[in-house]
């Protein structure tokens, strides 16, 4: 690398993007890679606190910033996403399709332990919207030996570090509890949100059973919905501890296996998940029809993608599981249910 002052600078290549700071306005490149000195750029280098030009001799087994963000970027992308060119040194991963972000946290680790990496992602096991922007990649020198590089992407080559799964469209079947509803006494309001919120993740409520807090009619209602089909069925009303609340015995009534009843997550800590088969059986608290972020929207995502869930993943959750109740809930952009 050797130096030339700015004002003796018109004619040669620039070797990197040259960044432009606004305070409290904007951050990008003034003047790109490649880019030809002309006379008049020197006023706006200058401007930029350029004094000086540095120019690279790029020796062979180093590799120049741009080329190493490219390499990284796609070593350790899987499916679902997209990669944009360079800018000032890094490449930025987007979603291609709205999904299930999935991270190798330990890959990932090991990855930004190689001197001079950095992959910094969002919190996997999150939905993600298509084109949001999920992670970015660098390395921290203008050029970095060709052998850190190589030992990067070995750790890329045992599998994706990150992916974006797509959700399945499965036909959802609900079973709403409760005297008060069967009976017309009020109005069913947990089935509208249910339905809303599987819609939204690409799946659809085909069919909607009302029964009384009976085991036998709730189990009934379960294999009824099996029977015509469901892929996944989803037990609201009826899973506190009160005498009254026969959901989760009924769930075991109709062959579930169950996973967990109780999740180290407020709101959510009567949830239950079985399976019947391969059929996710859930029994969703009460909390998930007011609360716009829940036990819900932690682990339906996941099952959506093809995710086995173990009750390990429901322990899990405790750290990171108390939900702050913000005034303006910006859920998934908060630490709820992020505590890896």
């Amino acid at each position: 690398m050797k130096t030339i002052p700015v004002q003796e600078a018109v004619g040669t290549v620039l070797g990197h993007d040259l960044t432009r700071i606004v305070p409290g306005r904007s951050k990008g490149p003034a003047f790109r890679r490649g880019h030809v000195i002309r006379p008049e750029d020197i006023p706006g280098l200058l401007q930029i606190g350029k004094d000086n030009i540095y120019v690279f001799d790029l020796q062979q087994g180093f590799v120049h910033e741009d080329e190493a963000a490219r390499r990284i970027a796609v070593a350790a992308a899987g499916p679902g996403l997209n990669l944009s060119e360079p800018s000032e040194g890094k490449i930025t991963l987007t979603a291609a399709h709205d999904g299930l972000l999935s991270v190798d946290v330990d890959a990932l680790r090991e990855l930004n332990s190689v001197d001079d990496m950095v992959f910094a992602t969002l919190h996997g096991n999150q939905r993600v919207r298509a084109g949001q922007a999920v992670a970015g990649t660098r390395v921290v020198p203008l050029v970095i030996e060709e052998e850190k590089l190589k030992r990067a992407e070995s750790v890329c080559a045992r599998g994706s570090i990150i992916r974006v799964k797509a959700f399945r469209c499965l036909r959802v079947g609900m079973v709403t509890t409760g005297s008060e509803v069967y009976h017309g006494r009020i109005q069913d309001g947990f089935g509208p949100v249910v339905r809303e919120k599987f819609h939204d993740l690409g799946s659809e409520v085909f069919r909607q059973i009302l029964v009384s807090d009976d085991e036998s009619m709730t189990a009934g209602a379960i294999r009824e919905l099996l029977d015509a089909g469901a892929e996944m069925i989803v037990a609201t009303g009826g899973m506190s501890v009160d005498p009254d609340d026969r959901t989760p015995s009924a769930i075991r009534s109709a062959g579930a296996r169950v996973v967990t009843y109780g999740a180290p997550v407020l709101p959510g800590a009567m949830f239950l998940l079985a399976f019947i088969g391969e059929v996710p059986v859930l029994g969703l608290p009460g909390c998930v029809m007011y609360h716009k972020a829940s036990i819900f929207d932690l682990i339906v995502p996941r099952l959506l993608a093809g995710d086995t869930v173990t009750k390990k993943d429901i322990v899990d959750l405790g750290h990171g599981g108390f939900c702050s109740g913000c005034a303006q809930c910006r859920f998934p952009i908060c630490p709820f249910g992020k505590g890896r």
